[in-house]
């Protein structure tokens, strides 16, 4: 979900929706939400009735969408509360009968739509990212490294998924390995180098970083296609050694420049100085 659903979601009319970061996603207040949409006096009670409600009618059990995740409270402690990542707290507002959700849903429904046009048409999801990008203020030139490295990445993990390895955490071991050996730190690491947080670590790292993130995951794909390792383990040790294929590769431009390829610079100035556009 993008941050423009986030930030909808987080700010209603001015009334702040209490969110925490878990599990890489945040996750948002649920009693918040209703609040703000019902302006009901007592929004416990109307998320108790709802729940009852909702799954009366179309059998969804909207209580599994939630997480009891501690948020602070008026009298500055933090309580177990229920809260909802992003996807779900959409699927509340769309539960919630209030004219204050109507533009939610609209939004929704568009977003919805976009995705079925862009799975009979794939062309047009490549595009929308470039607008997204380009509206953010990246240069032409990064933008069109940043798209190859998405393909790039969408090789290796088809290629990952074919040879035994499950989606999500183990996605993230391998690419740690990879990333370990190509730049001698971890994502997380990574992140920490760049003075980053919650942000996409790619969406900051300069040209030859990006170069050298592509030489890592193809080296990868090229050595899996043609040894075929399966499971985790396997996989993990063909991870390490395409990441060596870039790392060898840096430490030799290094030589010739005499400058380290990674950076701590990274492009918060451009995404903040545009928000600050957005709100002028």
């Amino acid at each position: 979900m993008n941050e423009k659903a986030i930030a909808k979601i987080a700010l209603f009319e001015g009334k702040k929706v209490r969110k925490v970061w878990h599990e890489d996603k945040w996750w948002f207040s649920v009693i918040d939400i209703i609040k703000v949409l019902t302006e009901s006096s007592n929004p416990r009670d109307y998320w108790y009735k709802m729940k009852i409600r909702v799954t009366t009618e179309d059998g969804c059990e909207l209580s599994t969408f939630c997480r009891q995740l501690k948020l602070q409270s008026a009298d500055g402690k933090k309580y177990e509360t229920d809260c909802v990542n992003t996807e779900s707290a959409l699927r509340i507002i769309q539960s919630i009968p209030s004219p204050k959700a109507e533009p939610f849903k609209l939004w929704l429904a568009k977003v919805g739509y976009e995705r079925i046009q862009e799975i009979e048409d794939p062309e047009l999801a490549t595009k929308r990212t470039r607008e997204i990008y380009k509206a953010k203020g990246y240069p032409d030139a990064w933008i069109e490294k940043r798209m190859r490295g998405i393909e790039v990445r969408a090789t290796l993990t088809d290629t990952w998924k074919e040879h035994g390895v499950e989606e999500s955490k183990e996605y993230e071991i391998l690419t740690a390995e990879i990333s370990k050996a190509t730049f001698g730190m971890t994502p997380s690491e990574y992140k920490k180098h760049k003075g980053l947080k919650h942000e996409n670590l790619r969406d900051h790292m300069n040209d030859l970083e990006l170069i050298f993130s592509m030489l890592g995951e193809a080296s990868t794909t090229a050595i899996t296609n043609v040894e075929h390792p399966q499971g985790l383990h396997e996989n993990k040790l063909v991870s390490k050694r395409g990441g060596n294929v870039a790392k060898e590769a840096r430490i030799k431009l290094e030589k010739e420049t005499g400058k380290k390829i990674v950076s701590k610079k990274n492009y918060l100035n451009i995404t903040q100085q545009k928000k600050i556009d957005n709100k002028q």
